[in-house]
């Protein structure tokens, strides 16, 4: 029998082992998390002059998240990246700005130094979040006991901890201890890198080198069929950084120039690489400053059979070395750190350590595996393989969250581990006559029956919103990590089947939502993923006969001539306050749905019904009686024409969500604290409608 000790929840003691952008990144969020954190560097921090690294939309997310403005520390958008033969022709440039509006983040262009100061200082300030990490440096570990959670520094100095994490990098002394990987080495690639840095001035002021000093955030490429220059700026664009990469037995890399990122180079063998290019490309290079000038073997491995044993958890190069040239080396081990704090939560009882470090594994390997293997497609010499599909690849690697896809993961396992718990999407409850018929089957007449629909319709994050989406057939149709969604409350009237009373109905539509199932046509559409209701008939026959998403919730709606405001809230309990106001009358002969769905390319209405089986599971997990995905296509027939009597546009719109706790809102409040994760980045429209003719929903279909 375990141990009470082994089930005790408190803040983990963490003991990275490296502080790199790794390390200190997930040195943050573990603080952040409230867990005890010590940071181990074997350097002192000394004489690191850095280079210029990537920070991706994916990447920089994460650093918005953790509270890092990487563009408040000199890093400059991406704005347009330009490719050159070697004879210094333009192959082709793309404004990478505009394309890069799809993504929630910019792509931002960083100095290493001033990214690591930052992560640094976020790490170990005594302000923000957490307690302050310790950050020992010229701290060499000399061993790690991943079952004791055992740490041992070249000092002869012990520490005892609940998770050790792996941080030291492709040269890794912690990775020994991960079984079968004690004959996983890294090895070259065949390649080497050239770096170095230079003032983007000196390069402008130059008649024959400023066509590749560039505008401002301009990256320039220059292939030949073995070798290519990487150019890109940074700290402001005041600088330019330089990767030139090129076949390693053309370059003194081994044992007399030193180990690492900081092996001396000689400015003479770099000009003797690149002799036959552009003669201006020539003499730009020419610029670096010997003093400062670097080359490095860029190393690959084999991946590992798995990323953790016991205590022990590997991150970033550690894990899975990138060799450059997809730019998510950095990136990848800011994820592996989100992710890792993701599964480790203020709470996390110290029995289940091991297995969460085992889940963060599983959100992993498969992606930097995957990011591995296109940048090694990317470093291939030209003319080697099929052509390359950037897009694909840059679409893989800046369309993902690692937070929120984490999350979603641990919220999944979570849910697992209780076997015998319903899987309760709102819907399901027991039939009864409804708007569609009678209890004799006799279809009911909406056409008398009134509405006041009021409506905001908003950008926000693709990322948060996906994973209410309830299975992997549904997804959004566009890659971007921005995404567009509406709150939408309508109050109806005079309804035929309930006695000439009525009711409001407020609910969340997801646009642009794509439902794919193999070997068939994609059915885009508005997905639904809640719909508050302030009556029960409704509710129950929405459910049953329809499968909709429809929950109980009081909806009081004020409305005037100077607008409208709905309150939302369970048993005296306010959670959501929605308004409009400023409006001012427009026609409606150009939107007679109601809905303007064009712009967002919506077919119709998406929800997915679901309903439990019932009885004994006798351990098993419970299987679902009921599920599929339902449709409504906007043109089809709802049994009764919408007439729009009165439009109105608002001036101006808010909707907020206020979490509740579990004895406040004990059936809500894991809807509401879902629905609080929303940011409304931008009101893209706003209106109210009043008109009569309400369907009822006939034409909804299994898909």
């Amino acid at each position: 029998m375990e141990s009470s000790a082994s089930n005790e929840s408190r803040p983990l003691n963490v003991v990275i082992v490296g502080a790199g952008i790794g390390g200190l990144s997930a040195a943050i969020f573990l603080r952040q998390q409230g867990h005890h954190v010590t940071l181990l560097e074997q350097s002192r921090f000394a004489n690191e002059l850095g280079a210029a690294v990537h920070l991706a939309p994916n990447a920089n997310g994460l650093l918005k998240r953790m509270g890092l403005d990487a563009e408040k520390t000199g890093a400059n958008p991406a704005l347009r990246m330009t490719q050159y033969l070697p004879n210094g022709k333009v192959l082709f440039s793309l404004d990478i700005a505009a394309q890069g509006k799809i993504w929630l983040h910019k792509w931002l262009l960083a100095h290493r130094v001033h990214l690591h100061q930052e992560l640094k200082r976020l790490a170990t300030t005594p302000d923000g979040p957490g307690k302050p990490a310790t950050l020992q440096t010229a701290s060499k570990v000399t061993n790690v006991d991943p079952n004791s959670g055992t740490v041992t520094l070249a000092s002869g100095e012990t520490l005892q901890t609940d998770v050790i994490v792996g941080a030291d990098g492709v040269h890794s002394n912690t990775r020994a201890k991960i079984p079968g990987a004690e004959g996983i080495k890294c090895f070259g690639s065949g390649k080497s890198a050239f770096r170095f840095l230079i003032s983007r001035d000196a390069a402008l002021n130059n008649e024959e080198t400023k066509k590749f000093a560039g505008g401002e955030g301009e990256m320039g490429m220059i292939f030949d069929r073995d070798r290519r220059v990487v150019i890109y700026p940074t700290s402001n664009n005041s600088l330019l950084n330089f990767v030139c990469i090129h076949p390693t037995a053309e370059s003194e890399v081994g044992e007399a120039a030193g180990e690492g990122w900081n092996q001396v180079a000689h400015k003479d063998r770099m000009l003797e690489v690149y002799k036959d290019f552009d003669p201006s490309l020539v003499k730009l290079l020419a610029m670096a400053d010997e003093e400062t000038l670097k080359v490095w073997e860029l190393l690959d491995m084999a991946q590992l059979p798995t990323w953790t044993e016991g205590k022990l958890v590997l991150i970033g190069d550690a894990a899975h070395p990138f060799t450059p040239h997809q730019g998510q080396g950095a990136g990848q081990a800011i994820e592996d750190a989100a992710s890792l704090a993701v599964m480790l939560p203020l709470g996390t009882p110290i029995s289940e350590v091991e297995e969460r470090l085992k889940l963060y594994e599983k959100c992993r390997y498969e992606r930097a595996s995957k990011i591995q293997e296109y940048s090694r497609v990317s470093g291939r010499d030209l003319g080697d393989g099929p052509p390359l599909d950037a897009h694909q690849y840059a679409s893989y690697n800046f369309g993902h969250d690692e937070w929120d896809a984490s999350s979603q993961v641990l919220r999944n396992h979570l849910a697992s581990r209780a076997p015998g718990m319903y899987l309760r999407n709102p819907i399901g409850f027991g039939p009864m006559p409804g708007p569609r018929q009678s209890h004799m089957g006799v279809s009911r007449n909406g056409s008398q029956s009134m509405f006041t629909t009021a409506s905001i319709k908003f950008a926000t994050s693709r990322t948060v919103l996906q994973n209410l989406l309830p299975t992997s057939e549904f997804s959004f149709a566009s890659p971007g990590t921005i995404a567009y969604a509406t709150f939408s409350l309508s109050s109806l009237s005079n309804l035929e089947w309930l006695g000439g009373r009525g009711y409001s109905h407020f609910g969340l539509y997801l646009h642009h939502v794509k439902y794919q199932k193999p070997d068939a046509e994609p059915v885009i559409g508005a997905y639904i993923p809640v719909l508050f209701e302030n009556l029960a008939d409704p509710i129950m026959s929405g459910r049953e006969e329809l499968g909709m998403p429809k929950i109980f919730s009081e909806l009081d709606v004020e409305k005037g001539d100077a607008g409208l405001r709905l309150s939302a809230g369970w048993m005296g309990t306010k959670f959501c306050d929605f308004s409009l106001s400023g409006l001012s009358e427009v026609s409606s002969a150009a939107d007679e749905t109601g809905s303007d769905q064009k712009p967002f390319a919506d077919q119709g209405q998406l929800w997915y019904k679901y309903i439990p089986s019932t009885g004994s599971t006798e351990g098993k997990k419970r299987d679902a009686d009921v599920e599929y995905a339902v449709f409504v296509p906007y043109a089809a027939d709802h049994g009764v024409e919408r007439k729009v009597v009165k439009k109105s546009k608002a001036g101006k719109a808010t909707v907020s969500f206020e979490k509740g706790s579990w004895d406040s809102l004990p059936t809500l409040h894991h809807i509401i604290e879902r629905l609080s994760e929303i940011s409304v980045l931008e009101v893209v429209d706003a209106w109210i409608e009043q008109g009569t003719g309400v369907g009822d929903v006939r034409s909804a279909k299994r898909v």
